[in-house]
């Protein structure tokens, strides 16, 4: 048995009258017909040039989905662009519900406000200290939250998942060994070679040990590292977190009656408090090692010499001072690596624009970090 096709079809009779046209649809006005419905609208937005007004009937209408619904609507709203009035009328309560579901809307862009470009810098500036304020009270909050956990955990070790530890700071530490200490032994390099040159103009290369020892001890050695964990582990850990976000596994964990910050950000940060000295450590050696080097090969000063002139210059206090830092770096560098993380919204365009954030703002605040420490320190004469 053949099934009758024709009244399926879509199809629309056209009036034309004084003044006005008519139009009586039938069929199905589905996606399965879309090249009919297309060309039905096409025929009756032809029939209409020139008049004022279009009534289309849709009671004989058998089905209608939202492409149908669409199509229809969007032709309406032409008609109405060209000054012609479109009603639909007979529209069983079903097709009506789906007709205003799928209005057709215009996309026309707001015109844009003319104003001074000396108002736009002062607005985008106090909008750029807003923001900041929201992210500062955010990160104090968070923070809250980490140390919240970890009491929890203090108080209950049996909570404590010390296996994700250990394979965050293998992750951390032990395999950013190499990369750190290559970095760090040609910054000392540079440093010495750089200092050797211009100390040779008034005859004290020998005080390129002074230079090297202070400034890598106390400075570089720290922040070199501590960048290079944020551009490296800080990235890691947003990108891991936003993409458990994305695919709803935090909220999974929460089902299951399990604290997010608990399970994946206590144990982040406190290997991150862990592994950053160590690597701060490391640096300030392999840069160190790279200056002696220079100033054997530049400036004639043996190894044994450095190391009598950098025992006699360096106090315990300056190598204190960058490993004070870096606990403190760490933090700052885990709590805004987990809030970009936790803020990843669904798209992977969300999840690059967070982990360039987190990047971008631990680099920043740890700069800003050691520079209160430097203050500090120069007010205590530490």
């Amino acid at each position: 048995m053949q099934q009758d096709t024709t009244a399926e079809t879509p199809r629309a009779e056209i009036d034309r009258t004084k003044g006005a046209t008519r139009a009586w649809l039938s069929g199905r006005w589905t996606v399965e017909h879309a090249g009919a419905v297309e060309r039905e609208m096409a025929e009756l937005a032809s029939a209409a040039e020139g008049e004022q007004r279009v009534i289309v009937d849709l009671s004989d209408i058998s089905r209608l989905d939202t492409l149908g619904a669409w199509v229809l609507d969007r032709t309406r709203h032409e008609f109405g662009q060209n000054g012609i009035a479109a009603d639909f009328v007979g529209a069983r309560s079903e097709h009506h519900i789906l007709l205003n579901e799928v209005a057709y809307r215009g996309f026309q862009p707001e015109p844009a406000k003319r104003r001074h470009q000396l108002v736009d810098v002062f607005a985008d500036t106090g909008e750029t200290i807003v923001l900041a304020g929201k992210d500062f009270a955010r990160g104090v909050s968070f923070l809250g939250e980490i140390v919240t956990a970890l009491l929890r955990v203090i108080l209950m070790p049996s909570r404590f998942r010390f296996a994700a530890l250990v394979n965050q700071l293998d992750q951390i530490a032990f395999r950013g060994v190499p990369i750190i200490v290559l970095i760090s032994f040609l910054v000392g390099c540079i440093v010495a070679q750089q200092g050797i040159f211009q100390l040779q103009r008034f005859g004290a290369q020998t005080f390129v040990v002074n230079l090297v020892g202070i400034l890598i001890l106390r400075e570089l050695g720290v922040l070199l590292t501590s960048i290079m964990v944020a551009g490296r582990s800080g990235s890691a850990f947003t990108a891991e977190i936003g993409s458990m976000k994305m695919r709803e596994e935090i909220d999974a964990l929460r089902v299951m009656g399990l604290d997010p910050v608990e399970v994946l950000i206590v144990p982040r940060v406190l290997a991150l408090v862990i592994g950053l000295p160590i690597l701060a450590f490391l640096s300030a050696m392999a840069a160190l090692t790279g200056g002696a080097l220079v100033a054997w090969i530049y400036g004639d000063i043996p190894p044994d010499a450095f190391l009598a002139r950098l025992k006699a210059t360096i106090a315990m206090n300056t190598f204190l001072v960058g490993l004070i830092k870096a606990p403190f770096m760490a933090l700052v560098i885990g709590v805004i690596s987990s809030i970009e993380g936790v803020a990843v919204e669904g798209s992977a365009e969300s999840l690059g624009h967070h982990v360039t954030s987190a990047v971008v703002k631990s680099i920043f605040m740890v700069i800003v970090l050691d520079g209160f420490f430097a203050v500090f320190f120069a007010a205590v004469k530490y």
